[in-house]
């Protein structure tokens, strides 16, 4: 069954994703990055390529000739890619395949509407039985 994470009190949601997706690339996890929002995907993709500032986080789209054999991906489905170890969920609903993944993790920024949402998303998760953490980032 799916590990359910989420990340709360986050200052900056896609600075926390870049973080995420860096140390789960570092221990050699497959990562894809769940946005129905293009501006949203262009924003994590450039951060992916700016940090860390000596490295580089190969990712690509979902859709992109490659992405079989990338181990981040960045996209608003799945599709047919065998990716099933990390799935970050930067949308405010909760994506329909996220069971196929081994771990899914949840990004809840200070802003009250993502907090509400991320309330729905917890109560889905939770009546349907999976396990939560919460990792409070004001805490950190």
């Amino acid at each position: 069954m799916t590990r359910v994470d989420f990340y709360s009190n986050a200052p900056d949601k896609l600075e926390l994703a870049r973080s995420l997706v860096n140390k789960a690339y570092r221990q050699g996890l497959s990562v894809m990055i769940h946005s129905t929002d293009a501006q949203i995907l262009a924003d994590i993709d450039q951060r992916l390529w700016a940090a860390p500032a000596t490295g580089f986080l190969p990712h690509c789209a979902t859709d992109a000739a490659h992405a079989a054999q990338t181990p981040v991906v960045l996209g608003a489905d799945i599709g047919d890619l065998s990716h099933t170890d990390v799935l970050i969920n930067l949308n405010d609903t909760t994506p329909s395949f996220f069971s196929r993944f081994e771990r899914l993790i949840e990004i809840v920024s200070l802003d009250e509407t993502d907090r509400e949402t991320a309330r729905q998303r917890w109560i889905f998760y939770k009546q349907r039985g999976y396990a939560l953490t919460n990792h409070d980032m004001s805490k950190k």
